[in-house]
C-alpha cells in the first residue's frame, strides 16, 4: 500500500466553505495528503461577511489534537484562526508535547470582509508563544504589520518584515504580497537568504481563503518531504491556478476552485 502523508489543520470552521478548515481540507486532498482537523471556533459566514463566532473551549481543542495523534498521527501541522490567547497557549503546549516537526503558522487576524478573527490581546501571545515554534509563518502585509507593530506597505517593507519575523524565533517566514500594487510578490526568508515569488495579479473577487489555502499547501509540501522553498514554490503555483480557475459563488468575495484540475477532468 502506498503511504499517504498526514497533515492536521488547527483552525476555525467557515460555514461558507471558502476559508478555514474547509479550505484546508480541500487543499490537502487536492495535493495528495490526508487531512485531519482540530476546530478552534465555529463561524457563521458567507462570501459577504462573518455574522457570528463561537470560540471553542481550549480543552476541546486539545482533545481533538490528542484524538488525532493517538490514532492517526501527523506529518505536519497548519494553524489558522486560533481566536484567543488561551487557545494559542494550548496549541503551543500540544506542539511541544508531541514534538511537531513541521508547523506552518498562518496568523489569521481579519476575515476577507474585514471582521476580526483574533482578539487584540492574543497578538502578544502569538508572537511569544507560537511563532518561535513555527517552521514557516505566512502573514499578509496587514498581519505582518500587527505582528511587528509598524507599517508594512511596500516590497522593501515585506523583505524586512520576513527577516524580523524569523528573528522572533520562526525558522522561516513568507510575507504575502496580495495587498501590494502590481504583481502579487511573496517574500520568503529562511534565516539565510531572501527569495521572491511573483505571479500576475488576476482581476477577480474570488479570493476568499487564499491565505488559508497557501499555508495549507505549504504544510502539505513539508509533510511530503519538500524543502521549505520548494513547498512555497508549489503553494504559490497552486493558489494562482486555483484563483485563475474560480467560478462565481455568492455576492461577495467568492472561494477559490481548489479542485480545478478535477473539474477540468470532469468537464465542469
Amino acid at each position: 500500500m502506498t503511504s499517504v502523508m498526514r497533515v492536521m489543520t488547527i483552525a476555525g470552521s467557515d460555514s461558507g466553505g471558502g476559508a478555514g478548515i474547509q479550505a484546508d481540507l480541500k487543499t490537502f486532498a487536492a495535493l495528495g495528503v490526508y487531512g485531519t482537523s482540530a476546530i478552534t471556533a465555529i463561524t457563521a459566514q458567507n462570501t459577504l461577511s462573518v455574522t457570528s463566532v463561537l470560540e471553542l473551549p481550549p480543552d476541546l481543542v486539545c482533545a481533538q489534537i490528542d484524538a488525532i495523534i493517538a490514532d492517526i498521527g501527523t506529518d505536519a501541522v497548519k494553524t489558522g484562526m486560533l481566536a484567543n490567547s488561551l487557545i494559542i497557549k494550548a496549541v503551543a503546549d500540544k506542539a511541544r508535547e508531541y514534538s511537531f516537526s513541521n508547523i506552518v503558522v498562518d496568523p489569521v487576524m481579519i476575515a476577507k470582509g474585514g471582521d476580526n478573527l483574533l482578539q487584540a490581546a492574543a497578538v502578544e501571545t502569538l508572537r511569544n508563544v507560537l511563532i518561535p515554534l513555527a517552521t514557516v509563518v505566512t502573514p499578509n502585509l496587514p498581519e505582518a504589520a500587527v505582528l511587528l507593530d509598524r507599517g508594512v506597505e511596500s516590497l522593501e517593507d515585506a523583505r524586512q518584515a520576513a527577516m524580523d519575523i524569523v528573528a522572533m524565533g520562526a525558522k522561516s517566514a513568507v510575507v504575502k504580497g496580495g495587498h501590494l500594487k502590481g504583481n502579487a510578490v511573496d517574500v520568503l526568508y529562511d534565516g539565510c537568504k531572501l527569495r521572491e515569488f511573483s505571479a500576475v495579479r488576476l482581476d477577480t473577487t474570488s479570493t476568499h481563503g487564499t491565505g488559508c489555502t497557501f499555508a495549507s499547501a505549504i504544510a502539505a509540501g513539508l509533510a511530503q518531504g519538500m524543502a521549505v522553498e520548494d513547498a512555497v514554490t508549489r503553494a504559490k503555483e497552486y493558489v494562482t491556478a486555483s484563483i485563475r480557475n474560480t467560478f462565481a459563488m455568492g455576492g461577495g468575495h467568492g472561494p477559490l476552485n481548489h479542485f480545478y484540475a478535477f473539474y477540468k477532468m470532469w468537464g465542469v
